[in-house]
């Protein structure tokens, strides 16, 4: 998948209120507040399982790498983030320099929220005329009922086959034939939303926004001995919230 198309769809996926941190910019990182994350979501106390270390309050670090990724089972999006702490701990006397982030230019996008139609096992989806005209490879209107292979990829860079067609009364644009396939897998319910993402030169993305999507799960970083001794102090999983990343 294009890395910039990826890019969008995880933006997209998360929220407007989400700033993910780029790589070289410089953060403070709370242990105290990364312990009570991860004992929050485990709901239960954890001081018993992980080693003491003598920290700071906060640690002055630079961002050495972000990966945008997406939970297996739930298309649910977070931000696995290296951080590595600065020789010199003193507070910072000058600001980051503004780093630019990707352009738009060359994508469309639309998104719609599930309704039960869409949700049942012998339902289709459709879309505005707008969204199929910006965001879906064109239509051969000269036959009688216009219809093609649509592929598009997930989050996780699978490719999923749909049948794009133009029918009806009045005629409108379907995604029918392996969309209730699709909704099964992802195990989608009303109220959830489907982004889609097309790319100028033709390539073309999906992602799936849960309602009340919970942050449940365990974070996939405890900081351990190696982690420290290498230098790295968290790769700590957050979710859709600008509180919680890395």
């Amino acid at each position: 998948m294009e890395d910039l198309l990826y890019k969008k769809l995880w933006q997209a996926c998360t929220g407007p209120l989400v700033d993910v941190l780029r790589d070289g910019e410089r953060v403070f990182y709370f242990p105290q507040g990364h312990m009570e994350q991860l004992e929050e979501s485990n709901n239960q106390e954890i001081d018993q399982s992980i080693p003491h270390f003598n920290l700071k309050s906060n640690i002055f670090c630079h961002v050495v790498y972000t990966q945008l990724l997406a939970e297996q089972d739930t298309d649910e999006v977070y931000a696995q983030i290296t951080l590595l702490p600065e020789v010199d701990q003193s507070d910072p006397t000058s600001l980051d320099k503004c780093i630019d982030g990707p352009t738009k230019e060359g994508i469309h996008s639309f998104y719609k929220v599930l309704t039960t139609s869409v949700t049942s096992i012998h339902g289709g989806f459709s879309l505005l005329r707008k969204h199929a005209n910006e965001c879906l490879p064109t239509l051969d209107m000269s036959q009688p009922t216009p219809t093609q292979e649509l592929v598009a990829k997930d989050l996780h860079g699978i490719d999923w086959i749909f049948k794009h067609i133009f029918r009806g009364q009045p005629r409108r644009h379907l995604l029918t034939t392996r969309w209730s396939t699709f909704v099964m897998a992802k195990r989608l319910g009303v109220g959830d939303s489907f982004l889609f993402l097309r790319e100028k030169i033709g390539n073309y993305v999906f992602g799936v926004k849960r309602v009340g999507q919970q942050h449940n799960s365990m974070s996939s970083s405890v900081i351990s001995s190696r982690s420290m001794h290498l230098g790295v102090l968290a790769t700590e999983k957050g979710g859709v919230t600008p509180s919680v990343y890395s």
